[in-house]
């Protein structure tokens, strides 16, 4: 009868993790209808600790802690990931709120941004389309240390040439902002680069081009694929030197 009573002792400690309906089962029945059900009832597995790795038998189903300090251990682990989780949805949400308050003319700057950044990657390694010098000639210093992506027919002249790749090259600063962007310079140097034909070619295009959003994030985004394929390219040549 005393072992009977402590298997019931024993199946009464499942009642909180039961549901409602089997707990009322077990509190109503008799000693001798819960020690028969214990007799049938597989004692629980040993399992790893989800934190510490340490064998335990779990006091309840689907404990994955052996103690309260893994337990809390775990606690904070989910709270940590929920966190992240939370800040990555709020970051989604304020991106999404700023794409659908954004104009046209603010797709305008990516595009072009994008379109500047990809010319100066593609011409990194020529001289200025203007002097001839290195576009990284002074490096570290406020005048010519840095490049621009320079057009030839201007942006405020010929705003439908803007995403033009034949009329966009690297240029040296001093070149391009201070040296009122050295047409004829640039025309010289642009001759031997893409051909006569190309430039003539280029001076007489006048036809107007009306940039929709979709048309600017269609460029923005090939320009920035464009641009990662590049910096992609050097960095793998850059590896093989070194192990070469």
């Amino acid at each position: 009868m005393r072992h009977s009573s402590l298997i019931a002792q024993h199946i009464r400690k499942w009642i909180l993790v039961l549901p409602r309906r089997q707990a009322l089962f077990f509190e109503t029945a008799s000693p001798q209808v819960v020690a028969l059900l214990a007799m049938n009832t597989k004692p629980p597995n040993p399992k790893a600790c989800k934190v510490c790795k340490t064998k335990f038998t779990p006091a309840r189903p689907f404990q994955t802690w052996c103690s309260p300090e893994c337990g809390l251990e775990l606690v904070k682990a989910k709270q940590a990931k929920e966190g992240k989780a939370k800040a990555k949805a709020e970051r989604q949400a304020d991106k999404a709120k700023r794409e659908r308050l954004k104009t046209r003319s603010d797709y305008m700057k990516e595009a072009q941004r994008e379109f500047n950044r990809y010319i100066r990657a593609r011409d990194a390694d020529k001289p200025c389309i203007c002097c001839g010098q290195p576009l990284r000639l002074g490096s570290g210093s406020s005048i010519g240390g840095e490049f621009d992506c320079g057009h030839y027919r201007s942006v405020g002249s010929a705003p439908h040439l803007r995403f033009h790749e034949s009329n966009a090259h690297g240029q040296r600063k001093v070149c391009n902002r201070y040296g009122a962007g050295r047409a004829v310079d640039y025309r010289i140097g642009l001759v031997q680069r893409i051909g006569l034909d190309a430039v003539e070619a280029l001076e007489a295009d006048q036809t107007p081009r009306r940039y929709t959003i979709p048309d600017l994030i269609a460029i923005r985004d090939e320009y920035r694929a464009k641009t990662r394929a590049l910096d992609l390219v050097e960095t793998v040549g850059e590896t093989w030197k070194q192990q070469t």
